[in-house]
Order: C-alpha cells, then structure tokens, then sequence
C-alpha cells in the first residue's frame, strides 16, 4: 500500500488497474474524461484502450469484452449514459461473465452539461446496483471492488462519482497493479446473449428475482452503514455525506447510503429507531423516496418537504441551513456571504486565434438574418458571440437546424457542429436532413481534436487513444457519401476566402456543408507550430472598436486606441477585419 496524493479521477483509474481491467473505452465528456485519458498514458498495466466515437458504441465494446470473460471499463458523463441507455437496459437481462464497470459521472450545477440528471434513476430503471462514492477514497476503494462485485453478481455495476469526487484532491491510499491478465473466450449462448421475445422473458424473470441477494450482498459489502446516536438521525449520500459530517452534532444519529439498491429491511430497521430524520443528497429525492416508503411513524424531511434543494450541488453551508430548517442543530455556522457589487460579469470566451471565432464571424456576416443551432463543444462559447441560438445535445444541431429549416421558417438556417461531435451523432441527422429535403446549411468545425474535453484524438486526427496511428476520416467522403452535393473545406482564417466560401453556399439550395478546417490553437502550440504575432500601429488606429467587436481576448483599447495583447496567437483576423489597416504583424511597418 502507498498513500500518493491524488485528483479523485487518478485514484478511480488506478484502482481499475489493481483491480485487473482489462478493457477501457469511453467518449469524452466532463467530469469523467480523465479516466480513460490516464489509463491509455501508464505503462504499468497492458490492456486495451480506445476513444470510441461516442457511448453508445463505448459501452457496447465494453460489454462485449466483458461477455469474453474480461474485466471492462466504460466511461462518460451523465448525459452520455442517455446515448449509451439503449444497451444499458438491455445488459441487465444478458449479465455478464468478466467484470463490468460502467462509470457515469454525475455533475450537479451543471458546471459543464446541459443538465443535472441524476444516474442513480437509470440504476434503478435498469435494475443495476449502482455504487455512490462519498470521498476519493472511496471513489477509489468502490471501483477496485466494482469488477469482482459486477462478476459476483453476473450483472453490469454502475459507477456514480460526481463532479466535486471526479475533480477534488486527496491522499488515497492505493494497492499494488495488477498482474493477472485473462485470456478472452466467448461462449456461444442464444438463450443469454440473443435478446429475442422468447428469451427476453425468462431473462427478465431471473432479473427480477435476482434483486433481494443484491440488496443483500451491497449491506455485507459495508456500502451502506449507520451509526445510532440518538432519537433524530441524518441520512445522507455520496459527496453530501462529506458536508454532513463537517456539521453533525454528536447526539443525532448518522445514516450513509453507497450503494444502490438500498436493502429496505434494513433501512427500515434504522428509520424506526426515530422520531425524525433528515435525507440530504444531491440531484433526485433517490434515498429519500425509499425513507418514505419504510416508514411507519417516523417524520421525515428532505427534497419533498423543501427543506434540501431539488437543484445545484450542496455545500456545507447549504447542508447546515437544511438542517435549521428541519429542527437539527449544526454544529457550525455560516454567515451570510453577500456578493460584491459592480464586478464585471467574465463569462467563458474562446481563446485567442481559435478558428471558430472567424467562422462565426462570416457566418454572421453572410446569414445577417440567419437562425443558428449548435452543438456541445468549445463552439458553444459562439453564444457570447450572437452565433448560437439552440443547443440540447450532442448532434443535435444539424437535426434541430432540419426541423427549422423544413417547418416552414423562411429565413436560412446554418447549423454548426464539431468534429468530433459530428462523428458523434452528427451523420445520423445530415444524412435524415438530406434524405427529407431540407434547405440549410452544415458548418462542421473541425479543429482536429475533442477540444473541450482535454484534447482526446477522436477518428480524423489518424491517431488513437493510445498514440498508434490509423488512418484519418475524411469528413468530405462522409459528407457526399450522405449524399451531400456541395462540400467545400476552407481555411477559417482565410477571412475573404470564408467569406466568399458563405456567400456561395447562400445561393444555392438544398443541404450544403462547409466544413473549416484549422488545428486548435492549443494544440498547435503543444506541437510547436507558432504564427508571428500581430502589432497595432497606433497611428493608423482610428479607434473604430469593430476589432473589439470580434471578440478576441488578445485585443484591448488604451483610451480610443486599440494594442494587442501577448495572448495573440498570430491568425491574422483582425488584420483582415480593421477597415483602416492599423493591424500588422508585427515587425512590419
């Protein structure tokens, strides 16, 4: 054993390397990315590692490893698990012969999703046990369990850290990697593996009558523990139980759920105990509805009395609050913390030199009247920019852009989507927008990488997640082969050769694709790929502002006239865009 100072992610992915895993795969998608991103990087454990090109084929690629006796990972976030929920329902019937992990990380606030769902409803939808870390430790000590617990149990095991475990710090206490390596063999067997009506029904029995030995074996296993103290009590779980204890008084009693399904015999021999109890948890009323469900005399509050937020993460502050409101005592308090006035709003912006800022730009230009859906990825930050008016999901801007464009809206449509999101879920609704006859335009943004996630490869970069090389997508053969007519690629900070790009697609019509090609500035940086950065020659600068408003974090004004920062990255747009020329690179003059 050995204490190493950890992110709650390198603890959860090196006790999947003590735990024997043998197969990882996943899609992006914060807060669970770093995961695959450490195991396809160590070298002290072989297995097999793949970016897959979303979770749905993620998952599928890990249960069929697990099906050949493997130890699997898959990876995602929440809202990848909706993506991934079609095999998800399924594998419960089927089980498993290797252990099978799926990690899906929750995020309340929704520090970087588009909404606060909560995976512990897809458990008990799918009838899954589902493991809720309160800590880094535990994080690391539950999926170190998971694999052997998962083939224990001949079922998938859902993993549910969320964002505050993914992404704290602490000292973890790790064992030794793993130095068993299975031998993979898939054993033909129709009656479990092929999901026919006639087979479906006899799986779906054993399902359910597997259901009591899980509850069981997850309170032998110590997920679900409870100290008595005293006639009130608190039951907590995942991250919470870390707040609750901060505040606890010594005299109330102190229930902790970490696995899911919860065994109800012995939840209710604890709620019986007390004449009143406390739930705090985040995101969906889960432990809560269960309390309701076992008690017979017991008063208890929580999310459905409105003393715990439906909403957003919890705090030791907020927990505290919670816990006035339902008669508890804390034994901290906090003070009213009122924000400061006048700071000035910084919401998240592109970076200097990013490609999609230019391509926005013409776009806005060209489509003056324009409707613009987008999609999930750094372009999402076009929003700041007045070029993007819907985002729901991955891929569902050219479908979303479709049903505009075919419901009888007049003014043009022009959707923009990532590469990899593309990739994604994208085909699927270019392919539908042609098929049907819409009148729009695709935007594919391709950067040459998943940006916003940690700059994972994805299939156009002719790289996989372990650094091999394969060969690189092309995005105009996908295009025409969904029967696209008019594909055009272009440079986005060829500013007059976009533009002429734009204004060529808007004469024509039917579904035409655009697809601006540039490397990520991060990632051209971290290879070495440096532009001359630009100057303001201040006596041309006419103090115009129509430089500021093209966004760029690298350009600033002193007094009326305009200077450019060190964050320039050396595009050159602005150069294009200043009407007087007072932007040069630098040394010349």
């Amino acid at each position: 054993m050995a204490v190493r100072y950890l992110l709650g992610n390198e603890g959860i992915a090196h006790a999947c390397l003590e735990a024997n895993v043998d197969f990882a795969s996943g899609y992006p998608g914060t807060p669970s990315s770093e995961v695959i991103d450490i195991l396809r990087v160590q070298e002290e454990r072989s297995l097999s590692v793949e970016w897959s090109t979303n979770e749905k084929v993620a998952f599928e690629n890990a249960l069929a490893a697990a099906w050949c006796g493997l130890r699997a990972l898959c990876t995602m976030k929440h809202v990848g698990l909706n993506v991934a929920a079609d095999p998800l329902m399924t594998s419960a019937y089927t089980g498993v012969t290797g252990g099978f992990v799926i990690l899906s990380a929750d995020d309340p606030y929704a520090h970087s999703s588009q909404n606060e769902q909560d995976t512990r409803r897809y458990a008990h939808f799918a009838r899954l046990p589902c493991l809720d870390p309160t800590s880094v430790q535990e994080a690391h000590d539950m999926m170190r369990d998971a694999f052997a617990l998962s083939e224990d149990l001949g079922l998938p095991v859902i993993f549910r850290p969320t964002t505050r475990i993914c992404h704290s710090k602490g000292d973890i206490d790790t064992g030794r990697v793993g130095t068993d390596h299975r031998t993979a063999a898939f054993h033909r067997d129709p009656k479990q593996y092929v999901v026919i009506p006639a087979h479906t029904r006899l799986l779906h029995k054993a399902l359910n009558e597997k259901q009591p030995m899980i509850r069981k074996r997850l309170v032998e296993l110590g997920y679900n523990r409870h100290t008595i103290r005293g006639r009130v009590a608190v039951i907590t779980s995942g991250v919470a139980a870390a707040y609750v204890q901060e505040v606890l008084p010594e005299d109330v009693s102190l229930a902790i759920i970490g696995a899911y399904p919860i065994d109800e015999e012995w939840l209710q021999a604890f709620v019986d105990q007390h004449e009143k109890i406390l739930v705090i948890e985040e995101l969906a009323p889960v432990v809560e509805e269960a309390v309701h469900r076992v008690a017979t005399k017991t008063e208890v509050f929580g999310k459905m009395t409105g003393t715990v937020p439906y909403e957003g993460e919890l705090a030791p502050a907020s927990v505290a609050a919670a816990m006035k409101d339902a008669g508890i005592t804390p034994t901290v308090t906090f003070p009213e913390i009122a924000p400061v006035q006048g700071v000035p709003p910084r919401p998240p912006i592109l970076c200097a030199g990013c490609m999609h800022r230019s391509t926005f730009y013409a776009m806005k230009r060209v489509f003056r009247d324009g409707i613009f859906p987008s999609d999930i990825g750094c372009y999402t930050l076009g929003l700041q920019l007045g070029a993007v008016d819907t985002t729901i999901c991955m891929g569902a801007s050219i479908t979303v852009g479709s049903g505009i464009a075919r419901s009888g809206e007049e003014r043009p449509v022009v959707c923009t989507i990532g590469d990899s999101t593309f990739l994604h879920t994208g085909i699927p609704g270019l392919l539908n927008a042609v098929y049907n006859g819409a009148d729009m335009v695709v935007v594919i943004l391709d950067n040459r990488i998943t940006a916003m996630t940690g700059h994972q490869p994805n299939p156009t970069t002719g790289m996989t997640a372990t650094g091999e090389e394969s060969t690189p997508i092309s995005l105009e053969s996908i295009c025409r082969s969904c029967g696209v007519a008019w594909v055009e690629t272009v440079d986005p900070y060829d500013l007059p050769l976009l533009l002429e790009t734009f204004r060529q697609a808007k004469e024509r019509g039917g579904v035409r694709v655009i697809i601006a090609k540039q490397p990520c500035v991060i990632t051209a940086r971290r290879a070495g790929i440096r532009r001359k950065p630009y100057e303001v020659r201040a006596d041309l600068c006419i103090g115009c502002g129509v430089c500021r408003s093209f966004g760029c974090p690298a350009i600033a004004f002193i007094g009326d006239v305009a200077m450019i920062t060190d964050l320039c990255a050396g595009c050159g747009v602005c150069a294009d865009i200043c009407p007087s020329g007072a932007i040069v690179r630098e040394g010349r003059r």
